[in-house]
């Protein structure tokens, strides 16, 4: 059935590197348009068509002269004609002609500098350069921003808002993107009740679909199945085959420690497999891995706060191993406690806390309230995850920790 680690339980970064190295990509791909691609993963290089912006263009509004040759004040030049964004002038410029030209034009043949409209005196036809130029010609190469053939985007990138803008500035409508996995969701517990039924004593409202579902959709995986059942083996065994029949991957929340009650293990264990079942981790010991027909089982505690923080630490890499990028790890950074903290020893946590910026620009963690794993209101406002070594108990004021960064990037 899968014995725990010792009799504390896996630690975490063994546990993300046992499940990982059991997960391959699934390699689906699908065509999408542009526009829907945001935080999707490339399923092959992107490559530009042609150059880009595959011409000469004027970097300011001013006027384009012949050469590229340094002018002296003074000099002076007949006007021709204009060449505007997408309307260029269409004929070369000789010796003593000059054509006003605005930001973003075509640089007229026989150009190689562009004279800032600040600079310079028109009168009627004619034109003057009243102050020293500097040695910057305000042309941007044909070439700037991609050569034909260049690979924009490498295969198995994960496309954000930058990735997008310049994959439409090179003219792509359209990419070739993998399947992101379908997550059948398992709530299990006698004591669920949905939000905004009338709870008889001993009861809760469910919250942990909204959770999750939640957390999920902000991590850009949607929920394709889910259910909710009581603490009995006949239904919770169904659900758990009909969801591995019909997606991916398979997450429960409850149903994994060792109570009278707690189905979800030993059914886990009939219908495939449980490789482990325990973590060295506060909040998150009761979680499960292993696999229900064949499809990937992820057990997460019950407690919400717990299961969200084991979502991140454990599910989420996985996902985005299936979906075929690289698993990133939220980013880390150092951090001082605001005030002191009081634990217990035993285990390593990942308390929730805010992130404050010192009046002298330090970062500083504030942990406010009971770090319970049973209250969400402990995720509210947290911008960071501490960590915790698990031999520390009494923590001052000013001690420095590493952190686990929990807002995500926006480009």
């Amino acid at each position: 059935m899968g014995e725990p680690f010792g009799p504390e339980g896996l630690p975490l970064e063994l546990a993300r590197e046992r499940i990982l190295e059991q997960l391959q990509p699934l390699g689906l791909v699908e065509q999408l348009p542009l526009a829907a691609c945001l935080g999707r993963i490339t399923a092959e290089p992107v490559l530009a068509g042609e150059a880009v912006p595959g011409f000469r263009a004027s970097i300011m509004d001013g006027y384009a002269i012949p050469g590229s040759e340094q002018p002296l004040v003074g000099a002076r030049w007949r006007l021709r004609g204009t060449s505007a964004a997408g309307a260029p002038f269409g004929a070369a410029v000789a010796a003593g002609e000059a054509v006003r030209i605005l930001t973003g034009a075509v640089v007229p043949e026989g150009s190689g500098r562009v004279l800032p409209q600040e600079l310079v005196g028109v009168e009627a036809d004619q034109l003057e350069l009243l102050k020293p130029c500097g040695a910057s010609v305000w042309i941007r190469g044909p070439e700037e921003e991609a050569a034909a053939g260049q690979e924009l985007v490498a295969a198995g990138q994960r496309l954000g808002v930058a990735e997008l803008g310049r994959l439409a500035s090179c003219g792509v409508c359209q990419l070739k993107v993998t399947q992101r996995p379908r997550l059948g969701l398992l709530i299990s517990g006698d004591e669920l009740l949905p939000p905004g039924r009338q709870r008889a004593p001993g009861q809760i409202w469910e919250s942990n679909s909204a959770l999750l579902t939640a957390l999920l959709n902000r991590l850009g995986y949607a929920v394709a199945d889910q259910r909710v059942v009581g603490d009995q083996p006949e239904p919770l065994r169904a659900a758990l085959l009909q969801l591995a029949a019909g997606c991916d991957v398979v997450v429960s929340t409850g149903g994994v420690s060792a109570g009278d009650s707690d189905w979800i293990r030993p059914l886990v264990a009939e219908l495939g497999a449980v490789n482990f079942w325990k973590l060295f981790l506060k909040p998150g010991r009761p979680f499960a891995w292993g696999q229900v027909a064949g499809v990937p089982f992820f057990g997460l505690p019950g407690n919400p706060v717990a299961a969200a923080v084991t979502a991140l630490q454990l599910l989420w890499p996985a996902l985005q191993r299936l979906e075929g990028a690289e698993p990133q790890l939220l980013l880390r950074l150092k951090v001082r406690l605001e005030a002191p903290l009081r634990r217990g020893v035993g285990r390593p946590e990942l308390a929730r806390a805010q992130l404050v910026v010192a009046a002298d620009g330090g970062l500083l963690a504030r942990v406010a309230g009971s770090q319970a794993s049973s209250r969400i209101g402990s995720l509210q406002g947290a911008d960071l995850l501490l960590e915790i070594p698990a031999e520390l108990g009494a923590l001052e004021a000013g001690t420095e920790l590493w952190a686990q960064l929990l807002r995500l990037p926006l480009l």
